[in-house]
């Protein structure tokens, strides 16, 4: 008889699991490397069903003052449920191979309180599976601080290049339109 319970446990774990890879969209399959610390960010667990942008950056890069307007903008979105991923990237020669001053950077600089991981590959055939499916959905980054609006599905909605600022209207239309999106 317990050998039954357990095998019929095991089932419904199974079909739980299934289930929960099932309702997970493609693009947050997988986990990444938290910036600070040794934990793994699960991006299904974390950012499914959420508005979301994603960032490619890069510490030396030019572009890095952005990432006081992509504060701002997730802390005036951040209420309304708008999480947002930051991904360091060294795929265009721009960002330290050692976390820790990465993470100086981006806390210690620029105040970021959103979501950032280590340095990832996010083009070409090194490229991590979150980057493969946003390349998938729209295109490959094609610079540091490439941006995607991502609607509470898992789509991509718009990409931005490295020139569009935080607050451009663009932007920030695509933002309040994933918030609007349904689950």
């Amino acid at each position: 008889m317990s050998l039954r319970r357990f095998t019929l446990s095991l089932l419904v774990l199974a079909a739980a699991s299934s289930s929960w890879a099932a309702d997970c969209p493609a693009l947050l399959q997988g986990s990444l490397p938290e910036l600070r610390g040794k934990e793994q960010i699960d991006l299904c667990e974390r950012f499914a069903g959420k508005p979301l942008v994603v960032v490619n950056t890069a510490s030396y890069c030019g572009f890095a003052p952005q990432f006081e307007g992509l504060e701002s903008t997730y802390k005036a979105y951040h209420e309304k449920g708008l999480e947002m991923l930051g991904v360091p990237s060294n795929d265009f020669k721009q960002e330290d191979a050692d976390s820790e001053k990465t993470a100086k950077v981006c806390y210690a600089n620029y105040g970021v309180t959103f979501t950032m991981t280590k340095a990832q590959a996010v083009r070409g055939k090194d490229a991590v599976p979150l980057f493969v499916e946003l390349a998938r959905q729209s295109s490959a980054p094609k610079w540091n601080f490439y941006k995607y609006v991502i609607d509470r599905q898992g789509k991509v909605i718009a990409n931005f290049s490295s020139l569009t600022k935080p607050d451009d209207p663009a932007f920030q239309a695509a933002i309040e339109k994933a918030i609007a999106s349904q689950p």
